[in-house]
């Protein structure tokens, strides 16, 4: 890969990764627009490590209770001891995290073989960009996330399981579900975001196996810049995503879906 492929691409992966308009869909572009190569394992390994960084130090006061929390609710006898969301929380995300680690085993020769074209990606950046803009307009943003309850949690985590799907957008139909639950922009950012950790922390253990285990040279410069701009874009993704959730709302990412998916449709069918 040449650097400016690298810093393309690892750009656009920290952005879209945690904006709600599908990370796949924005990869496809510079390969069927300029005819770029696939990035390969090495760099699919880089940008998850990036993107993984960023969101846990962004995060790091919330990860930091949730797992002393969660610790001491397999540790302490004590009901009341054990009796406080972090930890209630961070088991809410272990369990909610199983229909993709599942749905990822078993689905993914299917999703490499059958999901991974631009038709498939349009299709579904419309219909799930149509989706989250019916969440945005229709939802009543007045339950907390304590309140969404366990159900709500494993509903949202069965919507990232989807997500496998190229296209769909896991932060994207996560807080899509949010919003349907009745969860704040914010809140389903949050938790939407909470929720990507051990996602991301485990495809990208997936990938860092596949290279541990292939033949393939190893292109270190690639893993090393690759990681820097994911997770330098991505920081400042979630940031100011954040700050700007509850001025803009969603609908600007809709719009764009809408453009972007007609536009692929375009381009492929055209």
């Amino acid at each position: 890969m040449s650097t400016l492929e690298i810093f393309l691409l690892a750009v656009i992966q920290g952005f879209t990764e945690f904006l709600p308009i599908s990370s796949s869909a924005h990869l496809i572009l510079p390969s069927a627009v300029l005819g770029w190569q696939d990035q390969g394992l090495a760099f699919d390994v880089a940008v998850h490590v990036g993107t993984l960084l960023a969101v846990v130090l962004y995060f790091r006061k919330e990860v930091g209770r949730m797992a002393v929390a969660w610790v001491s609710t397999i540790t302490q006898r004590n009901k009341e001891k054990r009796d406080n969301f972090d930890g209630t929380l961070a088991w809410w995300i272990l369990f909610a995290t199983i229909p993709a680690g599942l749905f990822g085993l078993l689905g993914k020769d299917i999703i490499e073989e059958y999901l991974r074209s631009a038709l498939v990606i349009a299709g579904t950046t419309i219909i799930f960009g149509v989706l989250l803009g019916f969440a945005d307009i229709k939802a009543k943003q007045n339950v907390s996330i304590e309140k969404m309850g366990f159900k709500g949690a494993m509903l949202i985590g069965f919507a990232q399981a989807i997500a496998l799907i190229p296209g769909t957008s896991r932060s994207g139909i996560t807080m899509t579900i949010g919003l349907m639950l009745g969860l704040s922009r914010e809140n389903a950012a949050r938790f939407s975001f909470l929720l990507s950790i051990p996602a991301i922390a485990m495809a990208g253990s997936y990938l860092t196996l596949k290279l541990i285990t292939s033949a393939d040279a190893v292109d270190w410069n690639a893993i090393g810049l690759g990681s820097v701009l994911a997770f330098v874009s991505a920081y400042a993704c979630i940031h100011f995503f954040l700050v700007l959730l509850d001025k803009i709302g969603m609908m600007p990412f809709v719009i764009y879906r809408l453009v972007l998916g007609f536009g692929l449709l375009w381009f492929v069918l055209g």
